[in-house]
């Protein structure tokens, strides 16, 4: 009844409550970093990582950015990647990341208007990630 009401006002569901809220973000970061870490292009940046907390921080980050309750706390993105840097951290590894991204997110069933949103959303931290 509520979403009819809401629907007659014109009042939309959050990006994250339209892709599946909190579990569809849990099971599209446990798939995204099982592509990330069998991606040899990009998994000897996460060798001495807690990927646990790795994976918390993101669902967290990816709850936030897309108008969830959760909030992330984690560090500034240049100041999480900057030792990355000296492993060589380019456009090529970010690219293989959103890709992944993407993916999983098309595996949970995200429409590709969302997609699309979440994406952008990625793209636009790709200087802060690179410390351009």
């Amino acid at each position: 009844m509520f979403e009819k009401i809401k629907s007659w006002f014109g009042i939309k569901k959050s990006l994250y409550n339209r892709i599946g809220g909190h579990a569809a973000i849990d099971v599209a970061v446990d798939i995204f970093y099982a592509k990330v870490l069998a991606d040899p292009c990009v998994s000897y940046f996460f060798e001495d990582v807690d990927i646990d907390l790795q994976r918390l921080k993101q669902k967290r980050f990816l709850s936030m950015v897309c108008g969830g309750p959760q909030k992330y706390t984690g560090k500034q993105m240049r100041i999480a990647h900057e030792h990355l840097l000296a492993l060589g951290l380019n456009d090529e590894h970010f690219d293989h990341v959103v890709v992944h991204l993407k993916s999983s997110l098309e595996e949970c069933g995200v429409a590709a208007s969302d997609l699309e949103s979440i994406l952008q959303v990625a793209e636009s931290f790709r200087s802060d990630v690179l410390c351009r």
